[in-house]
């Protein structure tokens, strides 16, 4: 099996900042019973620098993929701040909105589910350069030959359609498309996780080394925490909505604080067969976002929960080189 390149953090001075965004969303109950609010993100805050991944982690529903549509302005904050090179996006008008879809572009999951399979690759590749841009026809088919040429396609499949390519393929030609208006960032929701194992390494190794090509800088939203320790500088772990552990990838698999954090790192797979490893096997289920519990979000399924916990929401502190959530730290 192909292995995973190693990735290099690199400069420190932020192309986006994101401070205290929150989403909510009101959800209706039943035809007598009153709506519910619902806060998929509760107040997330980090800072992205050039050349560099944030890895976004957490269990379904914690709040991951809500936080990347909030990144690329497929939906705006319902509250915060979110600055692309000290502009505030979160609440521009729509020549700014423009331009700042221009500069953070996005990767699905599911690659076929991203393409029109009655438009074919090169128009697909080509589509962001028509709408956006002023370049001719011939401008933009040499853009998107160059970029398809990075992602490892021939020439000859510029003129057919999704259908005709595996699954690794089209992650390919999406993430072709994403980087043919040279973002500043690129947000990146599982983008490996509905390929087979055998071409997950190959995809990973053509991200890393497309940022090494092209200086974007990447916000990796994943499950995966094998993946993330190979492609993240950072790591940003979330619960319900809101960070719990945010901190450099080292410090963060050598020495997590939250016991959240601790739980999903004892269920990851090492490949050392003789390796000893404790699993931390969390009782319980993700409480729902419709009735969360009181202090704490983590306090049900927590084994160090104490009476505090129950009862006070524990602020963000840096333990270490990690900032940290939790009276238990």
């Amino acid at each position: 099996m192909n292995q995973i390149a190693p990735h290099e953090p690199a400069a420190r001075d932020a192309v986006m900042e994101a401070v205290d965004l929150t989403q909510s969303y009101e959800v209706a109950r039943g035809l007598f019973a009153k709506s519910a609010i619902v806060k998929a993100v509760a107040g997330i805050s980090f800072r992205l620098a050039p050349r560099s991944t944030l890895a976004v982690v957490g269990e379904s529903g914690s709040g991951k993929s809500t936080l990347a549509r909030m990144l690329t302005m497929i939906e705006r904050p319902g509250a915060g701040s979110l600055r692309l090179d000290d502009v505030d996006v979160a609440d521009a008008d729509t020549a700014t909105l423009r331009r700042y879809r221009g500069d953070v572009q996005m990767v699905f999951q599911n690659p076929y589910g991203s393409l029109n399979p009655r438009q074919t690759v090169g128009n697909a590749i080509e589509e962001p350069l028509l709408v956006n841009t002023k370049l001719s026809a011939a401008e933009r088919r040499a853009r998107a030959l160059d970029m398809m040429a990075r992602v490892g396609l021939r020439p000859e499949h510029h003129g057919r359609y999704p259908h005709m390519f595996s699954g690794g393929q089209r992650q390919r030609i999406a993430i072709a498309r994403a980087l043919v208006m040279r973002p500043k960032i690129l947000v990146l929701d599982e983008p490996v996780s509905a390929l087979d194992v055998s071409v997950r390494a190959q995809v990973l190794n053509l991200l890393v080394e497309l940022q090494d090509q092209l200086g974007v800088a990447y916000v990796f939203v994943s499950h995966d925490l094998g993946v993330v320790r190979h492609m993240a500088d950072e790591v940003l772990v979330m619960y319900l909505g809101r960070v719990v552990e945010h901190g450099p990838r080292e410090a963060i698999f050598t020495a997590p604080k939250h016991p959240y954090t601790r739980a999903l790192l004892s269920a990851t797979p090492v490949a050392d067969p003789e390796a000893k490893k404790e699993r931390i096997v969390l009782q319980g289920e993700l409480p729902s976002p419709f009735n969360p519990p009181g202090g704490c979000p983590f306090n049900p399924r927590c084994p160090l929960v104490m009476d505090r916990c129950r009862v006070e929401m524990p602020p963000t502190e840096r333990k270490g080189e990690q900032l940290v959530a939790c009276w238990a730290a």
